[in-house]
């Protein structure tokens, strides 16, 4: 037995997904009887499938969804199975040309030609779209490849001249520490070289060392 997959979903894969859940529901299937053979083939979970269905896939095939709909109310109404409606006895004709019976052989109608048709050119159309939104999407994240190189550069541009200013910013502090450091040493040299002496009159009065 296989293991489980956990990856994500291709463009095949919902594909495959959205054609047997319509073939089911034309041929009055559930959709856990579908979601269980997606599993199979696609070594998934039929949780996993429903979960993929009903979150993204089901949007996109709500068209389709409507004409197995109406498909499986015709084929209810019709007296013989859908492979019997859609299958003539090509047998017959390919080994006795020459008995031509009409009455022997099953013909398709107009009204499940068009059907067949109709779902054919829902198909081409949903397949279109989608091919057009994965091509904005490619665009899309191009731009956005783009916009990330440029913000990297400009983060680091950012980065290098915040650099410069924290370095600027030490050698200001740097100097102006020194520079009070002088002023603090010039006061207390100051200070030392005043002294004090009694005049004749027993009044003090400074004198410069």
């Amino acid at each position: 037995m296989s293991p489980t997959r956990q990856d994500a979903w291709t463009q095949d894969e919902d594909l495959l997904l959205a054609e047997v859940i319509l073939r089911h529901i034309r041929e009055g299937g559930t959709q856990l009887q579908a979601f269980e053979e997606v599993g199979k083939q696609l070594s998934r979970t039929p949780a996993a499938c429903g979960f993929r269905w009903n979150s993204y896939v089901r949007k996109q095939y709500k068209s389709g969804i409507e004409l197995a709909k109406k498909q499986r109310k015709e084929l209810k109404k019709q007296p013989v199975s859908l492979e019997e409606a859609k299958q003539p006895e090509i047998d017959n004709v390919a080994t006795q040309p020459s008995q031509h019976n009409p009455e022997q052989e099953t013909t398709l109608t107009f009204p499940e030609v068009m059907t067949y048709l109709e779902d054919i050119y829902q198909r081409a159309e949903q397949h279109k779209s989608i091919e057009a939104d994965r091509n904005g999407s490619l665009e899309r994240i191009k731009e956005l490849e783009k916009q990330t190189y440029y913000l990297a550069a400009e983060n680091e541009r950012l980065a290098t001249s915040l650099k410069s200013v924290e370095e600027d910013y030490r050698s200001l502090l740097e100097i102006m520490e020194k520079a009070r450091k002088m002023v603090v040493l010039k006061e207390e040299d100051r200070q030392q070289k005043v002294k004090f002496q009694m005049d004749k009159n027993g009044n003090l009065e400074r004198v410069e060392k």
